[in-house]
């Protein structure tokens, strides 16, 4: 997977999203605006689909890959959750993964909740993979992040301890280092097996960055096929 077509899956977020926001604001929409833009949906397909490629090169029929539908997968704390792709290998689960992103202007918020959602979705499956629910192998979880590159992104970012100091690795970090951080350890406490983290901007003159390069798209890469490796190598 050469870094030519990434860079193409991530600029046809910024371009799926200004498309959408044109169509709601051209019919009036209430949720026009940066909302409307995110209420559109499809704009990590490009992504997704590379990933799904992945599989597919990595071994897997595409027949087992499930995207946009038949993508629920049961849960513990909840009846089932969506996830953006799925794997299934001889009816179990092989692997599913998220491909979240974040828009200005409220980082402060939405990084709360994003991180939330990321311990709360692979905690969940987890137990549910402990009580039995996919089979006997080990599903293989990956988080895929696009932040935008944007000035409250990347300026530091103050703390507020009024009890206890908050770990010296916080301490003047941008919500790009957070989530930065945040990718990382996910995959350090097994939370994920992969993450892949990049940011950008909706100026197609802009860099595409790959802040680290654990946690960069090439590696995610490798860890999926990997992965292929484990589950289809004595086939």
């Amino acid at each position: 997977m050469n870094q030519e077509r990434f860079e193409q899956a991530v600029r046809a977020y910024w371009d799926v999203r200004t498309k959408q926001q044109q169509r709601q604001q051209d019919a009036g929409k209430t949720d026009a605006g940066l909302r409307g833009a995110v209420t559109g949906g499809a704009q990590m397909d490009a992504l997704a689909g590379l990933v799904e490629e992945t599989f597919i090169d990595a071994g897997f029929s595409a027949e087992t890959i499930y995207r946009a539908t038949s993508v629920e997968l049961p849960g513990y704390y909840r009846p089932e959750k969506k996830w953006d792709l799925v794997v299934i290998h001889e009816d179990q689960l092989a692997a599913a993964i998220e491909f979240k992103s974040q828009v200005g202007p409220s980082f402060g918020n939405n990084f709360n909740n994003r991180t939330e959602e990321a311990i709360g979705s692979a905690s969940d499956i987890w137990v549910a993979y402990r009580e039995g629910l996919f089979g006997d192998t080990r599903p293989w979880l990956g988080y895929l992040f696009l932040l935008e590159e944007h000035p409250k992104s990347t300026k530091p970012v103050a703390v507020r301890e009024p009890l206890f100091d908050v770990e010296e690795i916080f301490a003047g970090a941008s919500y790009k280092n957070r989530y930065e951080i945040l990718c990382r350890r996910l995959v350090l406490e097994r939370l994920y097996d992969a993450a892949c983290f990049v940011t950008s901007s909706a100026d197609p003159e802009s860099s595409i960055h790959e802040p680290a390069t654990d946690l960069s798209f090439a590696n995610f890469v490798s860890q999926i096929r990997g992965r292929a490796a484990q589950l289809l190598v004595s086939q």
